[in-house]
């Protein structure tokens, strides 16, 4: 079952990064019409809760309440190996495949700290995204589902040594651990791929933590005029991307709560040991 909520989408005003000359002297910018699918949700208490109070949402043996983003299974690639949910790499970079693309818990958090290992092969890319929703846009011929990225921020998951994207963006904000294109995590404390990294993200009334390996890494706060400026300044700005700082400026929707997602980035990746605690 699903219910699908319409949003027509007119032009909205700029707001400038500051000091970013090129955004304060572009023209707004129409944001497309889109709609944004809302799927039912699991119960999250069928899931057993361990000493600390995490629900453990994957229990090393199936993957009993994950499912393709904006899809009603998982994709072919997505398995389960010794323990550890694995994407089966394509070598096709973001390019979506039936057998490929991310996936989701399917069940929305709001406020909550969300704990997992993951490792990657050599060169290897991926992502977590959190406060996720699933989104279709309008084109001549139709609807069509919109990147899981356009609308959730992105814990980056990468090899850092041998992935050129980590010497691309601004300062390392590319690297592991990175709010993606727009803070680096510093310290930089991954280990080599192949070798496991612990994450850690919690999400509490705006305030965004990463964690990588043990040390907070990177704190923002979303909803707020820095946020707003951070998107400006990245490839999300409302003048690259109007469809995109349309639904990042307003993460999680009205109700500021969302997805938890992987990425198909084309690379061999695994994530074992995920838990998510409620902080309401």
């Amino acid at each position: 079952m699903k219910k699908i909520a319409l949003f027509v989408c007119a032009a909205v005003a700029l707001v400038a990064c500051n000091g970013n000359k090129a955004n304060k002297n572009a023209e707004p910018q129409e944001v497309p019409e889109y709609e944004v699918i809302e799927k039912e949700q699991i119960d999250l208490t069928q899931f057993a809760q361990d000493e600390d109070g995490y629900y453990v949402i994957f229990n090393g043996t199936d993957l009993n309440g994950w499912r393709g983003y904006g899809r009603d299974t998982v994709p072919a690639r997505w398995i389960v190996e010794d323990g550890a949910i694995k994407f089966i790499g394509s070598g096709g970079g973001e390019a979506q495949t039936e057998t490929g693309g991310d996936i989701v818990f399917a069940k929305k958090f709001k406020n909550f700290e969300l704990e997992l290992e993951w490792k990657v092969s050599k060169g290897g890319n991926s992502g977590i995204f959190y406060l996720a929703r699933e989104v279709n846009k309008k084109y001549d011929d139709g609807m069509r589902l919109e990147p899981i990225f356009i609308s959730a921020p992105e814990y980056q998951v990468l090899d850092n040594a041998n992935h050129p994207d980590a010497k691309l963006g601004v300062d390392g904000n590319r690297q592991s651990a990175s709010l993606y294109d727009m803070i680096p995590a510093v310290p930089q404390n991954q280990n080599p791929y192949g070798e496991w990294n612990t994450a850690k993200i919690m999400v509490y009334k705006g305030t965004v933590v990463h964690g990588q390996n043990g040390e907070n890494v990177l704190e923002y706060h979303l909803w707020t005029p820095q946020w707003t400026d951070m998107l400006q300044a990245s490839k999300f700005s409302q003048e690259k991307w109007p469809l995109a700082f349309e639904l990042l400026n307003n993460v999680g929707g009205d109700e500021h709560e969302g997805y938890i997602g992987f990425q198909d980035h084309g690379d061999d990746v695994w994530f074992r040991n995920i838990r998510v605690k409620i902080l309401d």
